[in-house]
């Protein structure tokens, strides 16, 4: 059975921080502008149409009662109407009533004069609001005749309304518009700061990159380029020092090296020389392993074109199945150490080696599949680590310091990406390498 979370309210809001920010100035002006909008409906603009409404239906019932009381003096009757009232009056004999009743689009008109009608008057009518301009027609049957009134909208209704409401929504877009251009230029900082941080931190250097932004903001990015600064200074100190401790221990093994060679061949002799050329890789794979960058700056490079060569200068039996054309933008001599530590281990272990480049859409990856002994579960972060030995089953009879996968994920987190072990279709062992494409 399904564990249920309740609902939280971050599960459904924008997760960037730009549309948090837009979310956060439009939502509340929206919901004040529609309780601003519906007050002034309800209290204002509805009481004064029905006000208004119900003083043109009291002087149409007003007309019907003259008409009745003075019908031989109903025509000047209703040129008083006209000057006075502003209402056009006609006399329709042996007319009946239209039946089709016109609506606006925006029925509580309607509804405001309907309901007045229907209070002041005994008699049917009919009434259309939406074909006259400035004027309102409205018919009621008296008797045979229909009595035909065109009264000006004004009178009517109130016509002035939505001029409050256009000036609401338009100041109301002005403001936003402004807000929305003031957090785009604040956030607009924040993801450049965000992009210089991910180059940085993949050894990239970022061309006229400047703190902007608020006051806050600009002290992050300061932050973050004195951090770099003194990673980067602290890098090449430890680049020279190594250097120095490289050059200071090749130099006795050099010496040995020359001593055995003028010695008499023996089976000690050659054993002393077996050690010292294993002691010389181990301390280059060490070197290697502790320099990381060593100061090679990132270019754009065809990522399979660097695995096909480095895998034709392997011997073994590699198989290059999917070779996908992609580009990186790395270090060449770091991705190459790290490619070839992977392809070196899948042939130490296996008997046969099938490699992939695959263009995704955010990583290129590299997959190595081997057909050795592969790497239980449980062991494979241990794998990782520095010069950490697996147990028999997979580092028998094989060289090594164990820094081949270190050095190889700790190249791919440089460049941003990552390691992967996984079980392979050859029974082994499946590495995959990401790098951002």
């Amino acid at each position: 059975m399904s564990k249920r979370f309740p609902l939280r309210l971050r599960d459904i809001t924008p997760r960037g921080l730009y549309p948090r920010s837009v979310l956060m100035v439009v939502l509340p002006v929206i919901l004040l502008l529609t309780a601003v909008t519906y007050i002034f409906y309800d209290s204002h603009w509805r009481h004064t149409s029905r006000k208004l409404s119900q003083t043109i239906s009291s002087e149409i019932e007003f007309m019907i009662a003259l008409r009745h009381q003075y019908p031989d003096e109903f025509d000047s009757i209703r040129e008083d109407a006209r000057r006075a009232m502003q209402m056009d009056v006609t006399v329709l004999e042996d007319t009946q009533l239209p039946t089709e009743q016109k609506q606006l689009f925006f029925t509580a008109l309607d509804d405001i004069l309907s309901r007045e009608l229907d209070v002041s008057l005994e008699q049917p009518y009919w009434f259309d609001i939406s074909g006259y301009g400035a004027t309102v027609e409205i018919q009621v049957q008296d008797g045979p005749d229909v009595l035909r009134i065109m009264a000006e909208r004004d009178r009517t209704f109130s016509t002035t309304g939505h001029i409050f409401i256009v000036w609401v929504i338009g100041a109301t877009g002005i403001l936003i518009a402004l807000a929305l251009g003031f957090l785009r230029n604040q956030v607009r900082s924040i993801l450049k700061l965000t992009e210089a941080a991910k180059s940085y931190g993949r050894g990239r250097d970022v061309e006229n990159f400047r703190p902007a932004g608020a006051t806050e903001i600009r002290d992050a990015a300061r932050a973050v380029m004195d951090m770099r600064t003194r990673l980067t200074t602290f890098a090449e100190e430890r680049t020279t020092m190594l250097a120095g401790i490289s050059h200071d221990l090749r130099t006795p093994l050099t010496r040995l090296k020359l001593q055995l060679a003028m010695m008499e061949d023996s089976e000690d002799i050659r054993a002393a020389k077996a050690d010292l050329t294993e002691m010389s890789a181990m301390l280059e794979e060490y070197l290697a392993f502790a320099s990381g960058k060593e100061g090679e700056q990132p270019e754009t490079l065809r990522f399979d074109t660097l695995v096909r060569d480095v895998a034709s200068g392997l011997e073994g039996e590699i198989t290059l199945r999917r070779m996908d054309s992609v580009e990186i933008i790395a270090r060449p001599g770091s991705v190459r150490r790290a490619v070839s530590n992977l392809l070196s281990n899948a042939l130490g272990f296996g008997t046969h080696v099938e490699v992939d480049v695959i263009d995704g859409p955010h990583m290129a990856e590299l997959v190595v599949d081997d057909d050795g002994p592969g790497i239980p579960t449980e062991q494979r972060e241990e794998a990782f680590k520095p010069f950490h030995r697996l147990d028999a089953s997979r580092s028998q009879n094989v060289p090594g310091t164990g820094l081949g996968l270190s050095i190889a994920r700790d190249t791919a987190r440089q460049h941003g990406g990552d390691i992967r072990l996984e079980d392979s279709p050859l029974g082994g062992l499946r590495v995959r390498l990401r790098l951002p494409r």
